[in-house]
């Protein structure tokens, strides 16, 4: 099961880094203090080396500074590593747990969204590493020591301390303003750019299309209005985070101005000395600097609050079985469907309604019916892709909820209808689900889906590199080596969904004895409207709207599924 959402996930990983984080909270704790020497080295320059003309006094000052100023360079530089560490850890263990997590996540579930939100998950990890390990982490840490400063200016300048109190208070209201003026912009702005670049992806998926049809006329008025809504979001962001950081830096400006002033009169009143003034002064910027930066950090606070949130919906997300109470030995492969229904969505139609069936072992099966029966999705719900809403299925009388993936992946062998291949070589790509695969294995799969002899005719073989899935092969080519792919392994069930759709009239008949020989050891159903694929197969099912409608022997079906086909119109035959 999945782990709660929100940012609950977080919470045990920032623990752990409870020491790292320790450490640099005791460095920031001597660089500010290291911090002080500055106003206190003014403040002694005017008050006693000028006034007294303390030339050893100026000496002695000056080599101390140096020592600090070498001292706080060497500390700065020990609290930048811990939070690189930090940062490297967080990139580390949160991607290899989102790359996890989405591995795990049922397919239905890695389709509601479109691809490139699972894409800007990953960008999500950059936003929480940002924040935590950054420049404004760095900040939160020096925050604290903000009322150290504050006292200090006390002792030495207690007449201005209210005028920085004032500010203080100022700079708070202006930093919770800006984040609850922000968060909302940036939200908008995230979504619009969600639009474009889901746009952008599927504009590079179907280049061949575009350039085919001339559809770039078309494309560049849906590209132009999801990029200029993306931009126009962005100068709202943009306008509003840049409104708040130049109130901060008027702020931070008349706070300075105001402390001048006031500190001014205090001197004429003799309150104060004009070093306690400077001193106070380079004590102040060290309070307002940092809240300054908080008004513009803001924006990376709602940021990280809402990569948060969707990387706790994410992992919070169910996902399916990755352990098996037992190890169960490779099944026979009867494969039964007891009353099986689908819905893609709760208050839609049944994509599958009431299927039941059972299919042994020693034959080859076919599946039929119109565009929209429902065959891929029967397929899918077989496999375990799909978790039936209602009915389950049961491989060797086992119902499948009880196995991992990794199991179920080796025992249904699967080859889809549109047969993706990875960038790399052709052994690769066929060993992709069995790494540990032999040569002799690969090449007795490739015999077996009709492909070794084409591999071998290739001047690098089995070393050929594919291309970007596979576009340097043909259609049939990459569905022969999708074919060889799901055999590795030896699976008992074996299913594929159109596997002729790209093949010429020799190479279904190739494909048709190939099927024959694995449908000997093996369960093979197949999805097809090929008659020659048809012609071999020994038991059929016709599906219509989701249901059962023909099931038997093919020399029982085939002549009632032609002789219903020929009695409807036209338009209903043709559909």
């Amino acid at each position: 099961m999945g782990d709660r959402p929100s940012g609950s996930w977080l919470k045990p990983m920032l623990k752990a880094l409870s020491p790292q984080f320790r450490e640099v909270a005791f460095l920031s704790l001597f660089i500010n203090l290291l911090a002080l020497a500055l106003p206190v080295f003014i403040l002694q320059v005017y008050d006693r080396v000028v006034f007294y003309s303390g030339l050893t006094t100026l000496q002695g000052l000056v080599i101390g500074m140096v020592v600090v100023i070498a001292f706080d360079f060497l500390l700065r530089q020990g609290r930048s590593r811990l939070m690189q560490r930090v940062g490297l850890r967080i990139d580390v263990e949160v991607g290899r747990r989102l790359n996890a997590k989405l591995t795990a996540l049922p397919l239905r579930t890695l389709e509601t969204r479109p691809a490139n939100y699972w894409q800007t998950l990953f960008r999500d990890i950059e936003q929480v590493r940002n924040l935590v390990s950054g420049p404004t982490a760095v900040l939160l840490f020096d925050l604290p020591f903000v009322p150290l400063f504050i006292g200090l200016i006390f002792v030495i300048a207690a007449p201005i301390v209210w005028v920085l109190v004032l500010a203080l208070l100022a700079f708070v209201v202006l930093a919770w303003w800006s984040s609850y003026a922000v968060q909302g912009a940036s939200r908008a702005e995230r979504t619009a750019s969600l639009g474009r670049d889901g746009l952008i992806s599927e504009m590079i998926a179907g280049r061949t299309t575009i350039k085919a049809l001339a559809l770039d006329a078309a494309m560049l008025p849906l590209w132009e209005d999801r990029h200029g809504g993306t931009i126009e979001r962005s100068l709202v962001r943009g306008s509003r985070a840049d409104t708040f950081g130049n109130a901060g830096l008027g702020l931070m400006v008349l706070t300075t101005v105001a402390l001048t002033t006031v500190g001014a009169l205090a001197i004429l009143d003799q309150l104060m000395t004009i070093g306690a003034l400077i001193a106070a002064n380079m004590l102040s910027s060290r309070i307002i600097s940092p809240l300054n930066q908080l008004v513009g950090a803001w924006r990376n606070f709602a940021t990280y609050r809402q990569s948060v949130t969707r990387l706790g919906e994410i992992f919070g997300a169910e996902e399916e079985r990755r352990e098996s109470e037992i190890v169960l030995e490779r099944p026979q492969g009867v494969v039964s469907l007891e009353d099986i229904a689908f819905r893609f969505d709760d208050d839609g139609p049944a994509a599958i309604d009431g299927v039941r069936f059972t299919i042994k072992p020693g034959g080859l099966h076919g599946i039929v019916g119109p565009n929209g029966s429902g065959k891929t999705t029967l397929l899918k719900l077989m496999q375990g892709l799909y978790r039936p809403s209602q009915g389950r299925v049961l491989l060797d009388g086992a119902d499948i909820t009880q196995f991992t993936r990794r199991e179920l992946a080796g025992w249904f062998g699967y080859v889809p209808q549109e047969c993706f291949l990875f960038a790399g070589s052709i052994r690769d790509n066929i060993a992709k689900g069995w790494p540990d695969a032999g040569d002799e294995e690969i090449v007795a799969a490739a015999r077996l889906a009709g492909v070794h002899d084409y591999i071998v005719d290739l001047p690098d073989g089995y070393a050929t590199d594919i291309g970007e899935a596979g576009g340097r092969l043909s259609a049939g080519q990459r569905q022969r080596i999708a074919i060889a792919r799901a055999i590795l392994g030896n699976p008992p069930v074996l299913l594929l969904d159109e596997p002729t759709s790209t093949l010429d009239r020799r190479a279904e008949e190739e494909l048709r004895t190939t099927l024959s020989q694995l449908a000997r050891e093996r369960n093979v159903v197949v999805v097809t409207h090929s008659p020659i694929l048809l012609s071999a197969c020994h038991n059929m099912i016709a599906l219509d709207r989701g249901k059962v409608v023909l099931a038997g022997p093919s020399h029982e079906v085939m002549p009632r599924l032609f002789a219903e086909h020929a009695h409807k119109p036209p338009l209903e035959r043709k559909a």
